[in-house]
């Protein structure tokens, strides 16, 4: 049996309840926009119904400590088409057990969890180091990011604590969403990009003026406090990976 489903968490959730309503046995879960029918597997298309996905989460509270609810809700964030049917099955596994049942890490969905929600607390902490704003003409402080995990969930309150008197937008390039903390509160947005504008790096006439001046004093900031002689790449790399260095300015030299 294969369970497609609209790919949010509460589809996850729903699609573990129907599962319990109809017990068809040996289940599969896919993300719709991924199925492929096969010639023998029966196919149910799981409708997502908040009131479902409320009940089988209001259970996984019972049954988890806040520590192993982050890690299922991480391991959603990841995206890995893998990881939905990981959670499906998780949770199937959970209410057939005792409570503790996440402890068990010879179970092969236990320990993918696991695997998959040290991903995403690693691409978050990297996003919390490595994000550089840019205070825009109207006094925003602006960043486009395109980490590899839907991580803007998990660092919005980062970036609220650490700048509460700035006004700035976090957007995700991948997945077409932004944060927006207007000095109360953090708000979802999308932005609809002019044809040919630099969504990565404003143009000069977008910025503050005092923009470019920063930009070249932090470069210069770096230059004269890196040492040579103590130079190590290779552990530099090991906690700045390359794939990071588009977001440092003082990596952008001129």
């Amino acid at each position: 049996m294969i369970y497609t489903f609209d790919g949010s968490l509460p589809g996850i959730l729903t699609a573990v309840f129907e599962w319990f309503e109809r017990k068809p046995g040996k289940t599969v879960l896919q993300p719709s926009e991924i199925f492929q029918p096969e010639a023998f597997a029966k196919c149910f298309s799981v409708v997502t119904d908040s009131e479902k996905a409320d009940r089988v989460w209001a259970g996984l509270q019972k049954k988890l400590k806040k520590d192993w609810l982050r890690k299922f809700y991480c391991s959603y964030l990841s995206e890995i088409p893998e990881a939905y049917n990981h959670l499906f099955q998780f949770t199937i596994y959970l209410f057939q057990n005792e409570k503790g049942a996440e402890n068990n890490y010879g179970n092969e969905h236990v320990i993918a969890l696991a695997k998959y929600a040290k991903s995403v607390e690693r691409e978050k902490h990297r996003m919390e180091a490595f994000i550089r704003f840019q205070h825009t003409a109207d006094g925003i402080f602006y960043t486009a990011v395109d980490p590899d995990f839907n991580v803007l969930p998990l660092i919005s309150n980062h970036f609220k604590n650490r700048y509460a008197d700035q006004q700035w937008v976090i957007y995700d390039l991948k997945r077409k969403y932004g944060l927006h903390y207007n000095l109360l509160t953090v708000e979802e947005i999308t932005i609809q990009f002019t044809d040919g504008i630099n969504k990565k790096q404003p143009t000069s006439g977008l910025m503050d003026e005092k923009e470019e001046l920063y930009s070249i004093l932090w470069k210069d900031y770096f230059k004269s406090a890196n040492i040579v002689a103590r130079k190590n790449t290779k552990l530099h790399l090991q906690h700045v990976p390359k794939r990071y260095w588009k977001y440092l300015t003082e990596k952008q030299l001129s």
